[in-house]
């Protein structure tokens, strides 16, 4: 299998880049630059190599730094924004601050065309997010593109090293697309031949081997993720495989017994299903900060596993649905944390199992579906709403009780029966109600009420790294307000948001 290295220096999105990749029938693997030697690129037989972005400066001691020894091997490389001056850097040219002359956003930039902008306008518009610049041209290279502030916005050698100090993976640079395909298939040469029944295929054969003579544990959510690593290790190793499923207390109406339902019937694993409410309301009882509500309910999770584990006899590893806009909110290697996920920032230190598995770790969530529909997982269970480990508990701002759970179960599903029912050309990729902590003053009957506020919450988006709030019909934001402030007791009013990650996440806490 023909496969692209992205090293890894630290950038919230590298992991975009990968998707990029995947996206062109190209696999792409993700390390990072502490674990890659030149030997270990020769080893495993890569056709080229993608430096990525990073939040340092090539020049200060502690930045992050590859084996130089990389750039010599004759392998293409295509460096991006830190990766680029990292490239220039370590060949013998010089990055610098640009003070003030740093670029953010959307900017112009013109070629004078080489490989890398083969079939790509002389001028067009890329997405840049840089403070340092490269200043001086590393020996046998030549600028290639520029900006109004950036007279080195790209760079070639003219024979396999090309750098972008601009961001091609990001939907804002107009052509990016086009200029990783030049990379990937005018200069590495690949054919373009994978997909995730590929991944599938591998994973499965991977994990057969791996876990041979093994037992595993999957925490079971009923969500998307969770269901796909469950049905892969599934396939992997059959009964050696024991599903708990645990019912929190925190799920939207019906969902536990709907989850039962779907595992038992439809595939013949087994499944041990707990229920364990009463123990993550107790541990919630009076929190109202966002991440030590996440840290609680990732820790009590494991407790529970861990429990279970022991009454099923030895078992080895934990197996978690995690994907990568998990992994890179919960600052992942060199990022930084915008939040931790139960599953990942919010595991305890210590846990009883020789090892976590994490199927798909480096997916995002319309990958997963790709691979749950490779593995013949039906399409309504595929194509399910996200719903996040924690819960409803992050959908409550504010200390979680069983009342507010009460008034949220019944909210959320009148919104999700209004958008099912509405008969949307294009039905947005996520959507759900918050109970935020905020009382208003309303009126029923003549009488005062003061209830809670609700939010309305609905995104669209092709990786959940970025999302726009969608614009779903006045309408059916009507009907869904007019029939929660009267079918649901507590509700005094609702609101929809209309904010897009960035700056907002799709989850409220």
């Amino acid at each position: 299998m023909e496969k692209i290295l992205v090293l890894d220096f630290g950038g919230q999105y590298n992991l975009l880049i990968a998707r990029r990749v995947r996206e062109h029938r190209v696999y792409a693997e993700v390390r990072s630059y502490r674990d890659v030697t030149a030997t270990t690129v020769i080893e495993e037989g890569y056709k080229g190599i993608i430096f990525t972005g990073g939040p340092n400066s090539v020049y200060d001691a502690n930045s992050p730094k590859c084996d130089k020894k990389i750039l010599e091997l004759g392998l293409p490389v295509l460096g991006i924004c830190y990766g680029a001056q990292l490239m220039a850097w370590l060949l013998g040219g010089e990055v610098a601050s640009a003070g003030d002359s740093g670029e953010y956003g959307k900017v112009s930039f013109s070629h004078t065309g080489d490989a890398l902008f083969d079939g790509v306008p002389g001028d067009s518009v890329c997405w840049m997010s840089h403070t340092d610049s490269i200043v001086k041209l590393p020996e046998g290279f030549k600028a290639t593109a520029r900006t109004e502030h950036c007279p080195v916005a790209a760079v070639s050698n003219g024979k396999n090293l090309y750098a972008v100090q601009f961001h091609p993976e990001v939907t804002h640079t107009k052509y990016g697309k086009k200029i990783l395909a030049n990379f990937l298939f005018g200069v590495c040469g690949c054919k373009g031949d994978w997909d995730m029944t590929d991944f599938a295929r591998s994973s499965i054969e991977k994990y057969r081997r791996e876990f041979k003579g093994k037992k595993a544990l999957c925490a079971l959510s009923g969500g998307v993720d969770s269901s796909v690593a469950a049905v892969l290790i599934h396939k992997a190793i059959g009964s050696d495989l024991t599903c708990v499923f645990v019912d929190h207390g925190l799920l939207r109406k019906d969902e536990g017994d709907s989850v039962e339902h779907t595992f038992r019937e439809l595939f013949d694993m087994k499944l041990v299903r707990v229920n364990a409410a009463n123990e993550f309301l107790d541990k919630l009882k009076g929190v109202t900060e966002p991440e030590k509500k996440r840290k609680i309910i990732g820790e009590e999770f494991i407790r529970v596993f861990e429990r279970e584990a022991r009454k099923i006899g030895k078992v080895d590893y934990l197996v978690q649905g995690t994907i990568y806009p998990d992994v890179v909110e919960s600052g992942s290697g060199d990022a930084g944390t915008i939040k931790s996920h139960h599953n990942v920032g919010g595991l305890p230190d210590v846990v009883d199992f020789e090892g976590i598995t994490e199927p798909l770790r480096y997916l995002f969530k319309d990958e997963v579906r790709a691979v749950g529909r490779a593995l013949g997982i039906p399409d309504e269970l595929v194509d399910r709403q996200p719903f996040p480990g924690p819960g409803l508990a992050i959908r409550i701002v504010g200390e979680v009780t069983e009342e507010k759970l009460s008034v949220l179960r019944e909210a959320d599903a009148i919104f999700r029966e209004e958008i099912a029912s509405a008969g949307l050309s294009e039905r947005p990729d996520q959507y759900f109600a918050v109970l935020t902590d905020c009382r208003t003053v309303g009126v029923k009957g003549d009488a005062r009420t003061y209830g809670y506020t609700l939010a309305l919450r609905a995104v669209s988006t092709d990786d959940f790294m970025t999302a726009d709030w969608s614009r779903i019909p006045y309408d059916l934001i009507a009907r869904a307000s007019n029939r929660i402030t009267n079918e649901v007791r507590g509700i005094s009013r609702v609101v929809y948001d209309v904010t897009s990650k960035p700056p907002a996440t799709v989850e409220w806490e």
